[in-house]
């Protein structure tokens, strides 16, 4: 287990029964592995709410508004049509850049994987695109790595509510089937 799963299990202990993903589904349909630490941590606490805010997507969520591979359908292509008329981000010029969304908020800001080509998963790092709008924020750390700083303070998102997120104390709920 990483420091930042084990950061997460501080902040919020697991729910008692860990959720069993087949990967290779989810994977094939993306195209891609996905990161080490992602899969841990939707194994201790599946897709779920953080703070009545951020939304950790799932593969098959049992909440279907948060499915993972559903959320990801068409969006890279969406993207594309839209870098036509915005402007692209920096982090995503090299050839063959793309961007898995894996978070999503209340007010609809998204939270992606950066994906560049021939990068393990496990390199994958974080932006974030502000809701209806343009701008882009990089973090250069994984995802759980991204989700205990943010809870902690340690990083802090200009396109992220600071209002609302982080709450103290820390709120978390598994999503479940509406």
């Amino acid at each position: 287990m990483n420091n930042s799963l084990a950061r997460l299990l501080e902040i919020a202990p697991a729910p008692t029964e860990p959720r069993q993903k087949d990967w290779g589904e989810a994977e094939c349909t993306l195209g891609l592995e996905l990161p080490a630490d992602y899969k841990e941590f939707i194994r201790i606490y599946g897709g779920s709410n953080w703070d009545d805010y951020l939304y950790v997507l799932e593969p098959g969520c049992p909440n279907k508004h948060y499915d993972l591979l559903k959320e990801n359908e068409g969006r890279q292509e969406d993207l594309e049509d839209l870098w036509e008329e915005e402007r692209k981000p920096d982090e995503l010029q090299d050839e063959g850049a793309r961007v898995i969304s894996w978070a999503v908020t209340d007010n609809g800001e998204s939270l992606y994987w950066r994906v560049l080509p021939g990068h393990d998963p496990d390199q994958w790092t974080v932006m974030i695109n502000e809701a209806r709008g343009d701008r882009w924020e990089h973090f250069a750390v994984s995802c759980t790595q991204f989700l205990a700083s943010a809870l902690d303070g340690d990083i802090e998102s200009n396109l992220l509510s600071s209002y609302y997120f982080p709450r103290n104390p820390h709120e978390f709920r598994r999503l479940s089937a509406v």
